[in-house]
């Protein structure tokens, strides 16, 4: 999926297929996978873990039914990544948010980042970015479980998604890398699949998808914790083998643990690919960046045409930095905002500002905070044990060099997202096109 031009004017939305996306997901509480094929899809790449188990150890990965989006919602979050990527290219925008980066993230590698996770809330004024994260998780498991869809009345078989050859879109990705920052020298041979501890993050199934999938095209690929791997100066190695390029999964985001110092000394050395990479979080991820890209007299000062600040100004909440200066304020304020930790990820140490007691909100206010303005997220209804449940949901775009190829949602109850809850987890998207109505199929 390209990103679209952006248009004159970005704050026309249709209205008849948002208010039909949202009839459906307050009345159409279908079950939409089906489980023979979903299990099928998991299998082939659970290693020894049968599907029962794994679904049994994850028993909230993912959701049974699907998730109704608008065509105009679709477009307007394309069209607002468009405008992201071409800022952070920007060497004012560069300029900014390097100066308060960790050094690391000034090395340049030629590669651009896989699997950039652009997360959406559904307001009350369309979709807002609530954050932008540089090693999103889920792509391959929820390309798996797009698969897995089955249309449970005639509307909802009229908004199936096209099939698309995802996996294949993924390894193109990967061998782009590749090509990006190695010239195209000799064919990508070797990927590591590198995480801390990998077989107890509870997304190791996805690795082990990866692994299979490169392997089935020919590299060969290890899942690996970083204190296997090795770097003599030259070469980046893992169990006697070099490694041509890192697939990173790792949430220290600048390699500053110890377990990770040959892993850094080969990235500084250009001795191996890795992606995504320290200044693809720094360029992005780093939730200081929305304080930038929310702000637009700066956006206008470095340049954006007005439909381009339009936009932005439409799409990302107001975000500020919580200094010890402004504390006060925040706090007397706080029932509006939404804090994160800057280089956080996950909704780990994230709170909500009606939620924080004291004690918590001092430890914010010195500093590596935001504060961003509460946007409420839409909701689904479904049945869950024949009780009808609301739960929450957000909207994530994968998102590769500027092109959104997967959009996902995420179900959840709670003030954050998390794969705790019954009945919630990835869950499929289906668009609502614009141009007819749709009705509850329930």
């Amino acid at each position: 999926m390209h990103s679209p031009p952006l248009p004159a004017a970005v704050d026309r939305l249709p209205v008849d297929c948002r208010a039909a996306a949202e009839v459906l997901n307050r009345g159409c509480a279908c079950i939409s996978v089906d489980h023979q094929s979903l299990q099928q899809a998991l299998e082939a790449g659970a290693g020894s873990m049968s599907h029962a188990q794994l679904l049994a150890s994850r028993p909230h990965l993912f959701s049974d039914s699907m998730v109704f989006v608008s065509a105009a919602h679709l477009l307007r979050m394309a069209q607002t990544i468009a405008v992201l990527e071409r800022v952070v290219a920007l060497p004012a925008y560069r300029d900014r948010v390097l100066a308060y980066a960790p050094a690391v993230a000034r090395h340049s590698p030629g590669a651009a980042g896989v699997f950039l996770g652009y997360d959406f809330h559904l307001g009350p004024d369309g979709p807002q970015l609530i954050e932008i994260n540089s090693n999103a998780g889920g792509a391959l498991l929820n390309a798996r479980l797009l698969r897995a869809q089955r249309a449970c009345c005639e509307p909802v078989a009229r908004m199936m998604p096209a099939p698309a050859p995802l996996e294949e879109v993924f390894v193109a990705m990967f061998r782009a890398e590749w090509r990006l920052a190695r010239a195209a020298v000799r064919p990508l041979a070797r990927i590591a699949i590198v995480d801390v501890l990998p077989e107890e993050q509870y997304l190791s199934p996805e690795f082990e998808l990866f692994r299979q999938l490169f392997e089935a095209h020919g590299i060969a690929t290890v899942v690996v914790d970083p204190a296997e791997l090795t770097f003599d100066g030259e070469r980046l190695c893992c169990r006697g083998q070099a490694i041509d390029l890192v697939s990173n999964r790792l949430t220290d985001f600048a390699f500053e643990e110890s377990q990770h110092v040959s892993l850094l000394a080969a990235y500084l050395a250009d001795a191996v690919v890795v992606t995504p990479h320290p200044q693809a979080h720094a360029l992005f991820a780093d939730k200081r960046n929305l304080v930038a890209l929310s702000d637009a007299v700066w956006c206008r000062e470095i340049g954006l045409s007005e439909a381009e600040r339009e936009l932005l100004s439409g799409s990302i909440p107001r975000t500020e930095e919580v200094l010890p200066a402004t504390a006060d304020a925040f706090w007397a304020s706080r029932r509006r905002w939404f804090f994160k930790p800057a280089a956080g990820f996950g909704s780990k140490a994230t709170y909500r500002g009606d939620k924080l007691t004291r004690r918590v909100f001092e430890e914010i206010a010195r500093g590596g905070y935001v504060a961003q303005a509460i946007v409420a997220p839409s909701e689904r209804r479904l049945l869950v044990d024949g009780v009808e449940q609301d739960f929450k949901l957000d909207l994530r775009n994968y998102v590769y060099r500027g092109d959104v190829q997967l959009v996902s949602a995420r179900l959840y109850r709670g003030q954050t997202t998390n794969f705790r809850t019954r009945g919630g987890g990835f869950a499929a998207v289906f668009p609502v096109p614009c141009q007819d109505q749709r009705r509850s199929c329930a």
